[in-house]
C-alpha cells in the first residue's frame, strides 16, 4: 500500500468509525493491540510469570478460558501487576454442551456456564465473551440449531446488559452460520448492542474471503482473531493441514483484511490463535503479528 491509499484508508476508517462505535488511536491501524490465548502459553511458570512473559514480548492481553480451575483472584493480580490486560475471555463449555442439543437440559448448561463466563469476564476487566452458539450435524436440522441457540442467547442478554460485556459470536467450523449475510441476520434479528461478532480470520479462508466477510459484518465486529489457513495445504494434505501454516505464510491476505478492517472503522484487539509453545515460540508468534498489523 503506498502513501497516499493509506492516508485515503486512514481517512475512511476515521469516518466509520463514528458510526461503528469503535476508538480511534493515533497509530491509525485497525489492528493494534495483541493478545493470544492463555493455553499458548506453554512455559512451566506461575500465573504472574506467565504474564510478565508474554508482557516482556509485547503482547498488551491475554485472553482466559470461563469456566476454567485458576483462582480468579489470583488472575486478577497477576494482570495487574504485570500490566497485561484480559480483553476478553473464551466460552469452555460450548463445544460438550452446544446450545443446539436437542436435549434442554445440556442446552441448559451451556447457558449456565456463560452466565458465569459473563460475570467473570466483567471482574477480570475484559469486554466480551467468545460463543460458539451451536453445531449442525446429521441428528441437528440447521433450522433447529438456528431456533435452540436464538432461544438459549436470549436469555442472556439481560446478564449481558447487567455486567457490561457483550457477547461474541465466533465463526467456527461447525457447519452453522457459515455466510456471512446469515451471520449478520443472526446478530440483527436479538436487536441488541450486547450481541456482535468474533471474527477468526482464518477459519473462512477455506471457503471464502476474509474481507467480503469484514465488510458485511461491519459494525458487528467485536474482535478479531489472527489465524492463517493455506488452500493449498488443504487441497495437497487434507482439510484440516490448511491450519498448519504459519502467520503470514498462508491465504489470508492480511493487507485487504486490514484494509477493511478500516474501512468499518474497527480499531483494537486481534488475538493470536495458533499453536503455541515456549518463550522463543511466543516470540515468534509476537513478530509476526506486528507484521501483520503493520500490512
Amino acid at each position: 500500500m503506498n502513501r497516499r491509499s493509506f492516508l485515503h484508508v486512514t481517512a475512511t476508517a476515521v469516518g466509520a468509525a463514528s458510526c461503528a462505535g469503535h476508538s480511534l488511536t493515533p497509530l491509525a491501524r485497525p489492528l493494534h493491540k495483541k493478545s493470544l490465548k492463555f493455553g499458548m502459553i506453554r512455559e512451566d511458570l506461575s500465573i504472574l510469570d506467565k504474564f510478565k512473559l508474554v508482557k516482556s514480548l509485547g503482547f498488551d492481553g491475554v485472553e482466559m478460558d470461563s469456566p476454567n480451575e485458576l483462582n480468579i483472584e489470583e488472575v486478577i493480580e497477576a494482570a495487574a501487576t504485570a500490566g497485561i490486560e484480559i480483553p476478553g475471555v473464551v466460552n469452555s463449555v460450548h463445544w460438550q454442551n452446544p446450545m443446539s442439543h436437542p436435549d434442554p437440559e445440556v442446552r441448559k448448561a451451556c447457558t449456565d456456564s456463560m452466565v458465569l463466563a459473563l460475570n467473570e469476564c466483567r471482574d477480570l476487566g475484559g469486554s466480551t465473551v467468545l460463543l460458539v452458539p451451536g453445531v449442525v450435524n446429521e441428528e441437528i436440522r440447521y433450522d433447529q440449531a438456528w431456533d435452540r441457540s436464538t432461544e438459549e442467547i436470549k436469555k442472556l442478554i439481560p446478564v449481558a446488559m447487567d455486567t457490561g460485556v457483550k457477547i461474541a459470536i465466533e465463526n467456527v467450523w461447525n457447519n452453522f452460520l457459515i455466510s456471512p449475510l446469515e451471520a449478520a441476520r443472526f446478530v440483527d434479528q436479538f436487536e441488541s448492542d450486547m450481541i456482535g461478532w468474533y471474527f477468526d480470520v482464518g477459519n473462512v479462508v477455506r471457503y471464502g474471503w476474509p474481507e467480503h466477510w469484514i465488510r458485511i459484518l461491519a459494525h458487528r465486529i467485536l474482535k478479531i482473531d489472527v489465524k492463517e489457513y493455506s488452500r493449498t495445504k488443504q487441497q495437497e494434505e487434507g482439510i484440516w493441514k490448511g491450519f498448519d501454516v504459519e502467520l503470514g505464510e498462508g491465504d489470508s491476505d492480511w493487507e485487504k483484511v486490514n484494509r477493511a478492517l478500516a474501512e468499518i472503522g474497527y480499531s483494537g484487539w486481534g488475538s493470536a490463535e495458533v499453536r503455541g509453545g515456549d518463550r522463543e515460540r511466543l516470540k515468534e508468534i509476537s513478530d509476526r503479528m506486528d507484521r501483520i498489523f503493520a500490512l
